[in-house]
């Protein structure tokens, strides 16, 4: 019987609870995870030869309009 790498383990456990995730990469050899909750998002990073990564980000419970929307565009196109 296989054993269940780190982010098979981890995804069964996101599925088990019916937490939203995506996936993605952003860095070569390297698999992320993005998972929604409630004012918080994270991003675990998964790798073959090493510990996941994880970063939190988290809502300071604010609702903008239109002007957070031109504020980002601002910060990108700058």
């Amino acid at each position: 019987m296989m054993t269940a790498t780190p982010i098979h383990a981890f995804l069964r456990q996101l599925d088990a609870s019916r937490t939203h995730y995506s996936l993605s990469s952003v860095r070569e050899a390297a698999v992320m995870v993005h998972v929604a909750l409630p004012g918080e998002r994270w991003e675990v990073e998964f790798f073959a030869d090493r510990e996941p990564e994880v970063e939190v980000f988290r809502s300071d419970g604010k609702i903008g309009g239109p002007e957070r929307v031109a504020e980002l565009l601002r910060n990108v196109v700058d």
